[in-house]
């Protein structure tokens, strides 16, 4: 649903689907993870309720849709442009809404301000070394208080990219399958409540997990 900033063969591989990527990524016909993912919207609506967002990786816009329905305003960015026109095509109309080329892992010093930035599947494909240059950026650019949300992929048996390898620094790398057939090795973690309140306690306060069974959510305060 997003593209990985500062991580280019994962950039390179969400560009290379990005025409596919709700065909064989979003399938509506796998009910309970819609299930899931309609129950996580409508939370996700409420909390971005009158924010100014940042929304980081949006991929094809499934959730800048869901954001704009209740945000004052949304800058919807990703760092793949062909993910971007997909989700502008999906989002025409949308008057709330503005896009944007950036790397999450680069913020622009000229983004504007923001009260609320959101991040769906992003975290995963973030190594661990990442995570904590992803975290120093955002205060650095967004500042204490804002509040940040993140959503991401639970593991699940069959139908989650199969897992190849784990690193030495603790990151899992799962096999993903272009439109064309071939395999990707990237990274792609699933970390417990524990570890997340581990990598992010020192950035942040009042952390909250909610898990699904195909999905769990993050809120949290930068400080």
């Amino acid at each position: 649903m997003s593209t990985i900033p500062g991580n280019n063969d994962v950039a390179d591989f969400y560009t290379a689907i990005a025409e596919h990527y709700d065909a064989q990524f979003h399938d509506e016909s796998d009910e309970d993870r819609q299930d899931d993912l309609d129950d996580v919207a409508e939370q996700v609506a409420e909390l971005m309720r009158g924010h100014t967002v940042l929304e980081l990786g949006c991929g094809t816009g499934y959730f800048t849709d869901v954001i704009a329905e209740t945000a004052k305003s949304v800058l919807a960015t990703d760092i793949s442009e062909a993910m971007l026109n997909v989700a502008r095509e999906h989002g025409e109309g949308l008057e709330n809404v503005a896009y944007r080329v950036v790397d999450a892992l680069d913020l622009p010093t000229d983004l504007g301000k923001f009260s609320a930035v959101f991040a769906g599947f992003l975290w995963s494909h973030f190594r661990k070394e990442e995570q904590d240059a992803f975290l120093a950026g955002l205060r650095a650019r967004i500042g204490a208080n804002a509040l940040l949300v993140l959503i991401d992929d639970e593991y699940v048996e069959g139908a989650s990219p199969t897992i190849a390898r784990t690193d030495l620094q603790g990151n899992t790398w799962a096999q993903f399958v272009d439109a064309d057939g071939k395999r990707h090795e990237l990274p792609k973690n699933y970390p417990t409540d524990s570890a997340l309140r581990k990598r992010l306690g020192t950035a942040v306060r009042e952390i909250k997990i909610g898990r699904w069974d195909s999905c769990w959510a993050l809120t949290c305060r930068l400080k």
